[in-house]
């Protein structure tokens, strides 16, 4: 492997929008020094860092290029996925016509890197969660998972090692239940997924670790102290029950 392959959740950049994020709590005070600071002494040029939504604050493509091109200035290679709240990221086309040089983006699609196959889409609310809504929220729910299925069978003809699913939403409810993800990550021997969203009060009952055989790891950037976490190489916790942090 070229370098080694982090992850960080929602950077909710606004350096055109100048949209504070310290009204969503203290810990998002000065945030985007916080990422510049940790990423340049985390990451190096040879590495990878999965981005897995929200982005950028930005509702248009021009607005949207500011927040890119200080995030190209940053080390490594970037791989972008769109989160709830990218209103910027329009078709994959239009978005990856304004990328700059080292990020690349995918919507629903696969990205390699050497030899690991990385799997992305945005994903939605599951079943169960205080927030679904079965009539509104079913059929997008559903359509996704058939996104990730079909990125991942059309990523596996390449030559891969491992694999990686990147998702903006968890892929599982507050409990932790079965979900049309989990079982397209299980059925496709995925061994790690990330994702975000998660911030606030849901991070008290945030996952982190191996269920079924997956690591899980939410890489949102306030949970994480706006650090990157290393997911590859790492060592793979031991399966456990569900847990909730307190």
């Amino acid at each position: 492997m070229k370098g080694l392959i982090y992850a960080l959740a929602d950077l909710h950049l606004s350096l055109a929008k100048n949209k504070p994020m310290e009204i969503f709590g203290y810990v998002w005070r000065a945030h985007t020094e916080k990422i510049y600071e940790a990423w340049r002494s985390i990451v190096k040029k040879d590495d990878l860092v999965i981005v897995p939504g929200d982005i950028s604050w930005a509702v248009r493509l021009d607005e949207a290029k500011v927040d890119l091109n200080w995030l190209s200035e940053l080390p490594g290679t970037k791989l972008l996925i769109k989160g709830n709240h990218d209103y910027w990221w329009s078709t994959i086309a239009k978005v990856r016509s304004i990328l700059p040089r080292n990020i690349y983006a995918i919507s629903s699609g696969y990205f390699m890197w050497e030899d690991v196959l990385i799997c992305g889409t945005r994903g939605w609310v599951c079943p169960g969660d205080p927030c679904f809504d079965e009539e509104k929220d079913f059929h997008i729910y559903q359509r996704e998972a058939k996104k990730l299925e079909k990125a991942l069978e059309n990523g596996k003809r390449c030559k891969h090692a491992r694999i990686i699913v990147a998702l903006h939403y968890p892929p599982f409810n507050y409990l932790k239940a079965p979900s049309l993800f989990t079982d397209v990550i299980e059925k496709h021997g995925v061994e790690v997924c990330v994702y975000g969203h998660l911030h606030d009060a849901a991070l008290r009952s945030v996952f982190d670790g191996n269920l079924n055989g997956v690591e899980y790891r939410c890489v949102s950037a306030d949970k994480l102290k706006f650090e990157p976490l290393q997911i590859m190489p790492f060592e793979p916790t031991i399966e456990q029950p569900l847990n909730f942090v307190l």
